[in-house]
This record gives C-alpha cells, structure tokens and sequence, in this order.
C-alpha cells in the first residue's frame, strides 16, 4: 500500500466516524461501525501518526483536549471537503432489475472561471454511464438523483446543475439502444 491510500484510508476512516454521528438510522450506525476497528489495526501505527500530523499541519483535522486529559480528533470542513472527494471515486449508479420508463435528465451552464469543476463534472457524468447529448445535457434511465446531488456538492456546482425526471424524450431508440433498454 503506497503512502498516498495510507492517508486516503485514514482521512476516511476519521470521515466515517463523523458519519456515524450524523446517521439517524441505527442499521446504518451498525454497518458503519462494524468495519471501522479491523480497517484501523491494518494501519501501522508510525504511519498514523505520522499522517495525523500531516493532517493537523494542512488543517485537515484538529485536536481537541477534554477535561479527563483525553484528545479527541476532529475533523475540518476542509478535511470533510477532502474525504468527499475521496468518496467521490466509489460513487456508482445502480442498475435495477426492470427499468421504471423514465429518463434523468442533468442539464448546467456553469460559468468559465469554474471550467475545471465543469470538466470534471463532464467527466464523472460519462464514468457513471450517462450519454452526452449536448455539451451541457446528459441523461441516464436509472434513479441517481442521490448520487447526482453528491457530485454536485463535491463540485460545489449546486447554483449551476439541475435535474429533471421525463417520461419521454423525442427520437429515443438511439438512447434505448445505447443503455441496452431494448
């Protein structure tokens, strides 16, 4: 393991304790924690230590000194912002069993001093299977508003990309053909 995923694995094992704090559902909490201490012993603790440092210099994280003399790690908005991206190469669209007969539909016009986020945007869209139909619009048959909205806020494109569910799109034998929908 290369020191690059050490502290990629790390910085998501911090992030993944933030969620567990903001999960309301319990299965959820349960799922979460279960793979949290067997990741941690996989660790060497020289490299920990040294990629907590790291961490605390770039202020991805801070310590916090309780009155028992314990420390307690927190994670910055912009170690979140950092763990988000990391999280953003796992996102996926799932494929369900029948197809419910509507398009998603991503449409934006993001402005040019933005051009890499947009590029970016660009490019995640085509890696999730979407279909380019202009520039700016790009279409999917499968729900993925969560994972849509996800990108969107690790682009931080929010003002700049809108979604819309069509039951029918002109001349769409060619997109059913491309998704294999046929």
């Amino acid at each position: 393991m290369n020191i690059y995923s050490i502290r990629q694995k790390i910085l998501l094992l911090l992030f993944s304790g933030l969620a567990m704090g903001l999960t309301r559902s319990p299965k959820q909490y349960f799922r979460i924690a279960k793979n949290i201490p067997k990741k941690w012993k996989e660790i060497n603790r020289h490299e920990l230590y040294r990629a907590v440092r790291e961490f605390k210099n770039q202020r991805l994280i801070d310590f916090l000194e309780r009155d028992d003399g314990t420390i307690q790690i927190i994670i910055s908005e912009k170690g979140k912002r950092r763990a988000l991206k990391y999280k953003l190469d796992e996102v996926e669209i799932k494929t369900p069993s029948k197809w419910d007969k509507k398009w998603r539909i991503v449409i934006f016009d993001i402005p040019e001093k933005r051009k890499k986020a947009r590029e970016a945007l660009r490019l995640k869209l085509r890696e999730l299977g979407f279909k380019e139909l202009q520039k700016s619009v790009f279409v999917h048959p499968y729900e993925c508003r969560d994972e849509i909205s996800f990108i969107t806020e690790v682009f931080e494109l929010r003002p700049y990309i809108r979604m819309i569910l069509s039951d029918s799109i002109t001349n769409d034998e060619e997109l059913k053909l491309y998704f294999g929908l046929v």
